[in-house]
């Protein structure tokens, strides 16, 4: 049977989520982890190059591994799937063509500006390269796809909570990549029903972290506002 997957708008999913340690037994249904992976892959990427990935891990033995990469943790073993986010840093130096062909076939570039940008991007690059910035870039990348993917579960009725705490070197291995110096680790983002409810443990005020025009000018609204 087909679950009725009925979103909420993103300022209520927003102001909705909380951190959750806790989940139900409860498997996702399969209708509802591929429209959080579909959403989840919506995410923006520098040049559209998409140098990330997400490992949706569902299986027994998988969650209890990356549940010892974390110390023990329970959230992965309690939570149905895990959603593990890598980056991947060599992503810009392979066949691109399907992307370019994609963004021409769409009608939203056109082959003078494909010819352009892709040069760009290969310059953009080899100069994060030459800098050491690649992993930075990459993982950026991941971290804006892990938080499409928080929202996009909190609207969807479901739970998660962001870890970053565990061994990089044991989570690849979870996931069969442990020789693969190119991909790295951004996020593991337990998914499932909650069995715990949190209270928001609230915010500081609105100008102590938001600013306007310069760093640590409070925002506020103009007096002709």
């Amino acid at each position: 049977m087909t679950t009725q997957i009925e979103p909420t708008c993103v300022p209520s999913a927003i102001r909705a989520r909380r951190s959750i340690r806790h989940y139900e037994p409860t498997p996702l249904p399969e209708d509802v982890l591929e429209e959080l992976l579909s959403l989840t892959v919506e995410a923006p990427s520098s040049w559209n190059v998409q140098a990330r990935s997400v490992v949706a891990v569902t299986d027994e033995a998988g969650r209890q591994g990356l549940a010892d990469a974390t110390g023990g943790q329970p959230h992965p073993t309690e939570a149905p799937v895990t959603l593990v986010f890598v980056a991947d840093s060599q992503a810009w130096s392979q066949d691109l063509d399907d992307i370019w062909n994609r963004g021409q076939e769409s009608g939203a570039w056109n082959e003078q500006f494909v010819a352009g940008f892709s040069q760009a991007s290969l310059e953009f690059h080899k100069d994060l390269e030459q800098r050491g910035l690649l992993r930075e870039y990459a993982v950026k990348d991941a971290m804006i796809a892990a938080t499409y993917a928080m929202l996009s579960a909190a609207s969807l009725g479901l739970a998660s909570s962001p870890m970053n705490g565990w061994d990089e070197g044991e989570v690849k291995k979870v996931l069969g990549i442990g020789d693969r110096d190119e991909l790295h680790i951004a996020l593991l983002l337990p998914v499932g029903y909650p069995a715990e409810t949190r209270i928001h443990p609230g915010r500081r005020p609105l100008p102590r972290h938001a600013f306007r025009d310069r760093h640590g000018r409070g925002y506020a609204r103009p007096a002709s506002a």
